[in-house]
């Protein structure tokens, strides 16, 4: 977020809220994500209207690339089903944020298609951490998960809008998808290709344990991507590592979209029940269940 409207928007709050925002922004906020705000949208898929989906919402980590060099993991997490028993839509879009998958109308249009039995695995983080207001990409959400807002004209949409925490949007997605007796679930954060002392990045700033705990308040589900194939690349080790991650250290290749994907269908498989077990295809069957869980 940019500094000068950060402060302004602690000086509308009460001040121990604005203490606590302050702390967030200066010690829980990594620098944001490299933008590919132009991934194009998902490839419509032939959707059969009489079964169950499971629907993605995210970003460019999560939807369609642009070939072998970078890649979203939802994309591969198709080969994981049997789409003569589920569809899997994904309606990620790189470059959105929270808050800018809500007011874009994203989500309003996955929110359409959605039925009661489906499946919405929610993961945002990587662009919320934009700045709140400016002529560029205006896609930040409030750090932290109360309730306090801003009210801004935005530079870039020209129309006047109140922004919330990213903990408000995620708690938004989940009533809604509750609301068409839908399963929410939210997942952690992919992985940075940033290392230190043989040890991969597993936190960006505080948005995965946020994301948790919004999970944990709602008696929703959380996957633990972020943990999951953290460990998984420090087996590989840095070098290997390097390969799959070509643009830049938030982007993977179509590899590293494929272990991500591994991994929210190895979380799936350790709930109790599991809600994908019916629609599993070979490759699904052979991933084994990995539980993980935020300290």
């Amino acid at each position: 977020m940019n500094r000068s409207l950060f402060t302004r928007c602690c000086l509308t709050l009460p001040l121990g809220t604005a203490l606590l925002a302050a702390a967030a922004y200066a010690q829980n906020t990594p620098p944001p994500a490299p933008d590919l705000a132009g991934n194009p949208p998902a490839r419509a898929a032939a959707l059969h209207t009489n079964l169950p989906a499971i629907f993605v919402a995210g970003d460019s980590t999560a939807a369609r690339g642009r070939g072998q060099d970078q890649q979203g993991w939802a994309v591969p997490f198709a080969d994981y089903f049997d789409l003569t028993k589920v569809n899997v839509v994904n309606a990620a879009r790189g470059g959105r944020s929270s808050r800018t998958f809500v007011t874009e109308g994203l989500w309003d249009a996955l929110l359409a298609g959605v039925k009661a039995g489906d499946l919405v695995l929610i993961q945002f983080g990587i662009n919320d951490t934009g700045a709140i207001n400016d002529a560029t990409r205006a896609r930040g959400s409030i750090p932290g998960l109360g309730e306090e807002t801003q009210e801004i004209d935005n530079l870039l949409t020209k129309k006047h809008e109140v922004v919330h925490t990213y903990g408000w949007y995620l708690r938004k997605m989940i009533a809604d998808t509750q609301a068409r007796g839908a399963t929410p679930l939210l997942l952690g954060l992919t992985i940075r290709n940033i290392w230190t002392n043989g040890k991969v990045e597993r936190a960006y700033g505080q948005y995965n344990q946020w994301a948790a705990a919004v999970a944990k308040a709602a008696g929703v589900p959380f996957l633990d991507v972020t943990d999951s194939v953290a460990g998984k690349f420090e087996d590989m080790g840095e070098e290997k590592v390097k390969a799959i991650y070509i643009q830049d250290h938030t982007h993977f290749s179509l590899a590293g979209a494929d272990l991500h994907a591994a991994a929210v269908v190895s979380g799936l498989k350790a709930l109790t029940p599991d809600p994908a077990r019916l629609f599993l295809s070979a490759k699904g069957a052979a991933v084994a269940p990995r539980a993980t869980t935020i300290p």
